[in-house]
């Protein structure tokens, strides 16, 4: 049973679940549809918000989220109005430390003369505050504080303000899909849309409509189930995927690439390709940074690629951490490598719907990437991929990798590659703070979670980046193993 580190999270399961048993049953279009808010909130007794009523219309909100959220919307992260209605609006307030000093530091600093002095005590006039927090900086006493609600304190790219209506709007042209805000809000008004239902349908119908629907699996996914990495692979057959493959066969893909690419660059200041909110930050807020990207494309577009170029009916499904995986699919440029994209979160949900315990599956085999592209999941794991790749094709250019870990770090290392004062000539990118392991849609927070990848990374024994990709086949003697390859099959180098 799944332990859940906030009421937040089990209700998105909750929600998440219902709608994917009436999918399994194919009963979206009747009335049990309409009944999941009460199922979920019986009452009488409201437990999370003013009325059972109001605890129903977050609910509601939430199924329509599950079932693809507005396609009209650019964002794959959404605010639920009704939900976001809690939060202190963001301001600069004075506390009772203020002890009324005659320097009045704060009132010099404020460049908006919003600041004055009242019965000898510092008093703001909100109307004029432009929020700068220079006064919060100049107060000896830390008496003025600057209150954020949690959403826009954790958006790295300041994508997150406040609307007229006075609750949370994102902007599409500076959100970057990491799924930070998602986490961060204690009420659950912000989250991503959901293909929880495109995917069931698919694979429902796919014998009638020739189809081979793939599942592609995030290395990050070990130790985030309770199982063995063969009995995922019979809960997806189960649950009706054709075949499963490792995203880390695609990470050695992408290692190859990239190394190839460096080289070809002759070690000259180039960053890493494969998380697509870095990407999307280099290219909405550090534009002149964009040559600098690397144009491999990631690894769930190189094994989607490697996929289809062997079987002519796969559809291929993304499972993983990640938000952004859902912006990066809808990109023309990933020359619809991926299908449709699932977090950990709505896996956990399809299967809790269809009745599958994945504890007790029996084992199956997946075995085929190497441990440097099993490492991808981890922070740092991209640049000694990358290093890897470059010893086996033997090149001469030297790699002096700096993995960053979040945006922040990302921002630092960017900046100082611009100015030229950068000693490393490789950036590693991630969003997220440890790397894929710890990404919003991650079942469990927790720093084993990077322990766990290397486990998993060193089942993968001595096997080569080139000899995981040269030895690769399907998990059961059958799918990629015995599909044919088409002629032309060659992986094109696309930044994504």
């Amino acid at each position: 049973m799944r332990h859940y580190e906030t009421t937040v999270q089990q209700l998105k399961d909750q929600v998440l679940t219902a709608v994917a048993r009436l999918a399994w049953n194919d009963k979206l279009d009747s009335k049990e549809l309409l009944d999941i808010p009460e199922e979920i909130v019986p009452g009488p007794e409201a437990h999370m918000r003013c009325c059972i009523y109001k605890e129903r219309a977050v609910v509601n909100s939430r199924i329509k989220m599950a079932m693809g959220g507005d396609r009209a919307n650019p964002n794959l992260v959404e605010v639920l109005p009704i939900a976001c209605d809690e939060c202190p609006v963001t301001e600069i307030s004075v506390g009772p430390s203020c002890r009324g000093c005659i320097a009045h530091r704060c009132m010099e600093a404020c460049p908006k003369g919003a600041i004055s002095i009242q019965n000898h005590r510092s008093v703001i006039d909100h109307s004029k505050c432009v929020l700068c927090g220079k006064c919060v900086a100049a107060c000896p006493y830390g008496a003025i504080t600057k209150n954020m609600r949690p959403c826009e304190r954790g958006c790295p790219v300041k994508a997150i303000s406040m609307g007229e209506d006075r609750k949370a709007s994102i902007d599409a042209n500076k959100c970057i899909s990491c799924g930070e805000c998602v986490v961060q809000c204690p009420f659950g008004a912000i989250m991503d849309k959901s293909y929880v239902v495109d995917v069931i349908q698919m694979l429902m119908g796919a014998e009638r409509w020739g189809m081979h629907v793939y599942a592609i699996l995030a290395p990050a996914f070990v130790g985030q189930f309770n199982c063995t990495p063969g009995q995922m692979v019979s809960a997806l057959k189960e649950m009706g995927f054709y075949d499963v493959a490792e995203v880390a066969l695609g990470a050695d893909l992408t290692a190859k690439a990239e190394a190839a690419e460096f080289d070809e660059r002759g070690g000259e200041g180039m960053t890493s390709s494969c998380c697509p909110a870095f990407v999307a930050y280099v290219e909405r807020h550090m534009p002149d940074m964009v040559p600098k990207v690397s144009t491999t494309p990631s690894p769930m577009v190189m094994i989607g690629r490697y996929i289809k170029d062997r079987d002519p009916l796969a559809r291929v499904v993304f499972i993983g951490p990640c938000v952004a995986k859902k912006r990066e699919f809808h990109l023309g440029r990933t020359r619809s490598s991926v299908d449709l994209v699932l977090t950990f979160e709505e896996l956990y949900s399809m299967m809790t719907a269809k009745e599958i315990d994945v504890t007790k599956m029996p084992e199956a085999k997946l075995d085929q990437a190497s441990s440097f592209g099993r490492s991808f999941a981890a922070s740092g794991g991209v640049a000694a991929a990358v290093g890897q790749a470059l010893k086996e094709m033997g090149s001469k250019v030297e790699a002096k990798t700096l993995p960053c870990s979040g945006i922040e770090e990302c921002k630092i290392a960017l900046l100082k590659m611009n100015k030229g004062v950068l000693p490393e000539n490789f950036i590693e990118g991630m969003a997220c703070q440890g790397g894929c392991v710890q990404g919003p849609a991650v079942l469990q927070r927790s720093p084993k979670n990077k322990v766990e990848v290397g486990k998993h990374a060193k089942q993968a024994g001595e096997r080569t980046i080139n000899e995981a990709i040269n030895n690769a086949g399907g998990t059961d003697g059958e799918g990629l193993q015995n599909s044919e390859k088409k002629p032309g099959g060659a992986v094109e180098a696309n930044r994504v």
